[in-house]
């Protein structure tokens, strides 16, 4: 039987060329652009979209964000929300997209996230649990919480050093093909990635994401409005969403996360398993994530991602492509636009207009997006048509 989802499919992406910092630049301002672009690239009028979500806008809306974004947009959509899943807010916003078209709410949905990024940008006060129960150790950002995940994978299954750095190496060598890429032009190998300095031991500054500017949207439409449109359509074959958990004290684990079960129930959707995907594009916030999703997917064994990794080649034109745009350890991490980036890739991929990094005869994708540490997961398998 033919899941709910299988009725959507994504037809149009926008997508902002990474920049270090902005200058003067508003996020409604970004995400205009970027809707513009995505709205275009489906083919379709301005007023054919009839659902909006968004991303949470601390600082610059912190209230009413949707109806800010239609005013500012031109819309009037008939279903409008904010997403707040951290770095999986892309992947849970296309198929709560599509669970509104085969409702009947609406029959053409974007989704947009975008980001400035000043040079001396203002934080958000930040009074949530956490403060409480894993600041006042010292595990306070991202980093630490991260760099903990590693230390506990290698002192529970022997992982190295070395076999974590050929994530970010790979991850280099693909955004070599990016023109887009914060680091196109600028490779790294294994051991450049091991000379990196360390942030936080065991992370070194090549295994952890370069914060950007940027923005990214999709549009998602009914799959019997897809056929009409001039881009080959890519449906929404399965999804799974899973949150465990804040504060990287509460976790239920470090060495396994809330993606397990999201990916399982998108593959148990789609009828399919993780060695028939054609591309892996997996959130890569740090090397760490994306050792676990590797082995969470069932790829590997628990803790044998670096034999693995050792035995495959990554590349766009290798046996298991892996975010071929660079992922974020290669193309940036646009804020929570960064979940989004992968979500684009796979479209492009899966439309074959990847150019010079497509993959042969790609048709299957699997996307993951992760928020927090380890904490909030969305997965989705993408099919061509």
């Amino acid at each position: 039987m033919m899941n709910a989802f299988a009725k959507a499919a994504i037809v149009g992406v926008g997508e902002l060329k990474p920049t270090r910092t902005t200058n003067g630049a508003t996020t409604l301002g970004m995400i205009a652009e970027v809707v513009k672009r995505a709205v275009e690239d489906a083919g379709l009028e301005k007023d054919a979209i009839d659902g909006l979500l968004v991303g949470p806008q601390v600082g610059e809306t912190p209230q009413h964000v949707p109806a800010t974004v239609a005013e500012y947009l031109g819309l009037q959509p008939k279903m409008s929300n904010v997403v707040d899943l951290g770095g999986a807010s892309g992947a849970g916003m296309v198929w709560r997209a599509a669970a509104a078209i085969a409702a009947g709410m609406c029959e053409a949905v974007v989704c947009v996230l975008a980001n400035t990024r000043e040079a001396e940008a203002p934080r958000s006060p930040n009074r949530n649990p956490i403060r409480e129960f894993d600041v006042p150790f010292g595990a306070s950002g991202a980093n630490i919480p991260y760099a903990m995940l590693m230390q506990r994978h290698m002192a529970e299954f022997g992982s190295t050093p070395r076999q974590f750095a050929q994530i970010a190496a790979w991850a280099r060598h693909n955004a070599q093909h990016n023109p887009d890429a914060i680091f196109y032009g600028k490779p790294a190998t294994v051991d450049d990635v091991l000379a990196s300095p360390f942030v936080t031991s065991p992370l070194h500054l090549f295994e952890i994401v370069m914060p950007v500017a940027g923005g990214e949207a999709v549009v998602v439409t009914s799959a019997q409005r897809a056929r009409t449109l001039r881009h080959r359509p890519v449906h929404l074959l399965g999804a799974g969403e899973k949150i465990t958990h804040r504060a990287l004290s509460q976790a239920p684990s470090l060495t396994t996360g809330p993606l397990k079960p999201s990916m399982m129930q998108a593959f148990s959707q789609a009828g399919v398993k993780a060695d028939d995907m054609h591309l892996l594009s997996l959130y890569d916030c740090y090397t760490v994530m994306t050792a676990i999703t590797l082995e969470d997917a069932g790829l590997c064994r628990p803790g044998q991602f670096g034999r693995w990794v050792e035995e495959h080649s990554l590349g766009f034109d290798g046996d298991r492509p892996l975010n071929t745009h660079g992922g974020q350890l290669g193309f940036g991490q646009p804020d929570l636009a960064g979940g989004m980036t992968h979500i684009v890739e796979a479209v492009r991929q899966l439309r074959h207009t990847a150019g010079a990094r497509q993959i042969a005869n790609a048709n299957l994708a699997l996307v993951t997006g992760n928020g927090a540490t380890m904490s909030e997961a969305t997965a989705l398998i993408l099919g061509g048509a």
